[in-house]
């Protein structure tokens, strides 16, 4: 029997990589380990059943002789999870359900039985902090992604950056960005480490530019919120209150007939990578600013089917537009924008020691700017849709630029 595919993403992003073994997530929930060298099977353990609905879409994590992976079940009727794995061996170590399990009181977070089919998925790859022997995991939209009058509550872990430690799997704390979602704003964008003086305090600092179309700065320690500021075109909210949490505005939920908000489901950033440069103190985002409108419908749950209770219709009119935004990290404010001419936000950006930011457009430029201005410096047409990160790496002292294409690798070296 194949792989279910009615109610997930069919894609890898990736793999990890430690000492001489490569290691890979499937789509069928598999975690297999490989023989960098020649490809052979060194272990391969089922994550569970994909039967079930379940699938692995993302990069795992190597950290410290683990593996760690998470799965997708925002849309299926399913919770979600992150398993630990002994890189040596495959050996399960740990499991932190991204839903409440029975006895947690966040549980009260979730009316009635809905935490039992919840989502909160765990699709993206974590960030680890060494310094703080620490591990940073966001987490996903509430189920259904659309309708949420029968799951009253905040629904947590979903739509949170969860603080974890990576020996055991306990909850050290957690922020939730869009409590009680609707609109299926995932909040499993990178979470990127920092360390800087804040309103003149050193702090460690984790900072986020979530799918919500807010920024966030918080206390990676401790999980405070320090800051949050709009950095697209969202209409939801008023702002974030003291705590962080969102001011909304009214009649901003998904109805029968429609409801207009903005950002659209994508939201105003998303899974590709974002990137911080220390020497020009910026961080840089792929941003889109389109809008939807919001269907809801009643729909019973069954684990495994499509649940999304309604969905999305994107403003064509007002189309998608894309861009490479700077934000002052520090502020949330914006420094510069460079428009894409198609609106895109599925590659990533990267800025490098040289001053250069790299980007990529959906419709196929590999792009460089100046990563103080914006000012574009050249672009190069790849022949073919853009999804991946353009990444960064050095050969014999040259540095090599190479990018993936929907078909092909394309690289570029410092002459």
């Amino acid at each position: 029997e194949g792989v279910r595919s009615q109610c997930t993403v069919m894609t890898n992003r990736g793999f990890g990589i430690l000492g001489d073994r490569l290691y890979m997530a499937t789509l069928d929930m598999h975690l297999v380990a490989l023989d960098a060298k020649t490809g052979n099977v060194i272990w391969d353990v089922a994550v569970d059943d994909y039967q079930k609905g379940f699938s692995i879409t993302h990069a795992p994590l190597l950290i410290d002789g683990k593996v760690i992976v998470g799965v997708t079940a925002g849309e299926c009727a399913l919770t979600g999870f992150l398993d630990a794995f002994d890189a040596a061996t495959g050996k399960k170590l740990w499991r932190f359900w991204s839903i409440p399990q029975k006895g947690d009181p966040a549980r009260d977070t979730w009316a009635g039985d809905s935490a039992d089919y919840g989502g909160s998925p765990t699709w993206t790859t974590g960030t680890y902090d060494v310094e703080t022997d620490t591990l940073f995991w966001p987490t996903g939209n509430p189920g259904p992604d659309y309708y949420g009058g029968g799951r009253a509550g905040d629904n947590l872990y979903s739509n949170c950056v969860l603080a974890l430690d990576p020996n055991s799997g306990k909850l050290k704390w957690y922020f939730q960005f869009t409590p009680h979602d609707t609109h299926d704003w995932d909040a499993n964008e990178t979470p990127v480490l920092m360390n800087a003086t804040f309103r003149g305090k050193p702090r460690k600092l984790l900072i986020q530019a979530n799918r919500n179309g807010f920024y966030y700065v918080l206390d990676r320690l401790t999980g405070e919120f320090l800051l949050g500021k709009s950095f697209g075109n969202q209409n939801w909210a008023e702002g974030l209150d003291a705590k962080g949490r969102p001011i909304l505005k009214p009649n901003m939920d998904p109805t029968p007939e429609g409801t207009y908000v903005c950002p659209d489901a994508a939201g105003n950033t998303n899974w590709s990578s974002p990137s911080y440069d220390s020497r020009t103190g910026l961080f840089y985002v792929a941003v889109k600013e389109a809008c939807a409108l919001y269907i809801s419908e009643i729909k019973p749950p069954k684990p495994g089917e499509p649940f999304t209770g309604g969905g999305p219709q994107v403003d064509m009119k007002r189309g998608t537009p894309g861009f490479v935004r700077a934000l002052d990290p520090m502020t949330g404010d914006k420094r510069w924008d460079f428009p894409l001419h198609v609106g895109s936000h599925a590659a990533g950006v990267l800025s490098t020691a040289g001053g250069v930011v790299f980007a990529a457009s959906h419709d196929g430029y590999l792009i460089a700017l100046d990563a103080r201005t914006g000012k574009e410096l050249w672009h190069y047409q790849t022949g073919t849709q853009l999804l991946s990160s353009p990444i960064s790496f050095s050969v014999g002292g040259k540095e090599m630029i190479p990018i993936s294409t929907s078909s092909s690798l394309v690289t570029f070296a410092l002459p």
